[in-house]
């Protein structure tokens, strides 16, 4: 029995190695359309807001000797404050959803209905393929800030904390991409919500603006939610502002869970009326 067990495992293994392996493939085919995908949108976010709150701050007078402090960040705060949501961008960003929702509509899932490699199972192999690619990209993007003084390197150990806590963060937004891929089931065309959950998350999870500019009731409300253990903590800790909170992981373990059953529910229903249509 145990012989078995250890085969099962060894080609289990190889299955998810090989399946990561093709979707390398595939990401590194078009090179500068993954260099695009991954590096374009949040450098260009960036670089947007560096400039405009390098103007607002030169707008309301702020100099070297005269600092203003707006939500209690300093410029120099500021642009660190978004130099590190741009490295935990890279870090976190998931690559499922748009994949999963074409699948559906062109009726490709049937595919996975009878192979021994299941829907799930090959978009999380290209889940963690993407990551693997992306963190290196993520390191040479906070060398470079670092290097340049935009972000301060945190302690050895704080870092190794904020790396556990990004690769949770990551499974949370995969595992909420997942669903709005799902929705492919009733809805042609799922752009719109992708963009609409972009949009949502963006803001709400500080990636835009820090929440301590956000009002007190708003901040309360959202402290129950995992938007703020997305960008602002994290960030936050990255900064030395705040400390990394063990029931933090917990938090975000249970949103994930509470995602992946919604995940299991909507696939379920959504087989229910998948035809195959597009094949």
């Amino acid at each position: 029995m145990k012989i078995v067990e250890k085969c099962r495992w060894a080609v289990m293994a190889q299955k998810w190695t090989q399946t990561i392996r093709i979707w390398w493939g595939q990401y590194t085919a078009y090179r500068i359309n993954f260099f695009l995908q991954v590096i374009g949108p949040v450098l260009v976010f960036f670089f947007v807001k560096f400039s405009l709150w390098t103007e607002i701050y030169k707008g309301m007078g702020a100099t070297p000797e005269n600092p203003i402090t707006i939500g209690g960040f300093t410029l120099d705060g500021m642009l660190q404050y978004h130099g590190w949501i741009l490295v935990f961008s890279m870090l976190t960003q998931g690559n499922a959803n748009f994949d999963l929702s074409t699948d559906i509509r062109l009726g490709k899932i049937s595919t996975y209905l009878i192979y021994p490699f299941n829907f799930w199972e090959y978009h999380t192999a290209g889940f963690l393929a993407f990551q693997t690619l992306e963190w290196p990209v993520a390191f040479f993007t906070g060398s470079v800030l670092t290097i340049f003084n935009v972000i301060h390197c945190p302690s050895v150990l704080t870092l190794m904390g904020l790396l556990m806590l990004a690769m949770f963060i990551s499974v949370l937004q995969f595992a909420l991409q997942f669903l709005s891929g799902l929705v492919a089931f009733w809805l042609e065309e799922t752009w719109v919500l992708r963009v609409l959950l972009n949009i949502t998350t963006t803001f709400l999870s500080g990636a835009v603006i820090p929440l301590d500019l956000f009002p007190e009731a708003l901040r309360a409300v959202l402290a129950y939610s995992p938007f703020p253990y997305m960008v602002y903590y994290p960030v936050k800790v990255a900064m030395g502002q705040l400390s990394l909170e063990p029931q933090v992981f917990l938090i975000l373990t249970a949103w994930t869970l509470v995602f992946a059953a919604l995940n299991v529910l909507v696939w379920r229903r959504g087989l229910r009326l998948y035809t195959g249509a597009g094949m």
